[in-house]
């Protein structure tokens, strides 16, 4: 055999393993709501308080091997919030909170996921509530388990930006101006390219 045939056995060797990753890619692309969760920590005269929100959906799309195309769309259901009792879950539905008549949901858009290392990754992207949009970024982990996806992190708005808490409880003293949101985002995977 010559040094051709070699470099042409060589080639068509690396062509076939290369297509073989292509046919076994993976696009996570389902989320699973019923086994994801969305929370919240903030302090209320500095003791941290706990809640969560029990409806929310959306879209996401992500390929370990090609984060830069990722895209994630989430939309909460404001007035689905437990703060702990219901008395407070409608206190923070109110005109002063969330105002949920008014502005249902909260939406988060991601404009883009950059690779970090170690699966790892920063989350950058628009968060909308109440009429107004900032920009936010995470840091998120993804964890491939069997034929799901977990992503999983946190972010820290300022209640401030968004209007959350207005009138009397607008004072930081009170509650604070700090809102760490906790995700655990699991999505279900779809296998890309041909079989």
């Amino acid at each position: 055999m010559n040094a051709l045939t070699k470099k042409i056995g060589l080639l068509a060797g690396m062509l076939a393993l290369w297509a073989s990753c292509s046919a076994q890619a993976v696009e996570f692309n389902q989320l699973q709501a019923d086994k994801s969760a969305v929370s919240f920590v903030y302090k209320q005269m500095n003791v941290p308080i706990e809640g969560s929100f029990k409806r929310f959906h959306g879209l996401i799309s992500f390929d370990p091997a090609k984060p830069a195309l990722a895209r994630a769309e989430i939309d909460i259901d404001l007035a689905s919030i437990d703060a702990g009792s219901d008395e407070a879950n409608d206190e923070v539905a109110g005109k002063l909170w969330f105002n949920t008549k008014a502005f249902p949901v909260a939406r988060f858009v991601a404009t883009s996921i950059r690779p970090l290392g170690n699966n790892r990754f920063e989350v950058a992207g628009k968060m909308s509530i109440k009429g107004r949009t900032h920009d936010e970024r995470s840091v998120a982990t993804f964890q491939p388990q069997g034929s799901s996806g977990v992503f999983a992190g946190s972010l820290v708005l300022k209640r401030a930006d968004y209007g959350i808490g207005e009138g009397m409880w607008a004072d930081f003293g009170t509650v604070a101006n700090d809102i760490q949101i906790k995700f655990r985002l699991v999505a279900a995977a779809a296998a890309t390219g041909k079989k």
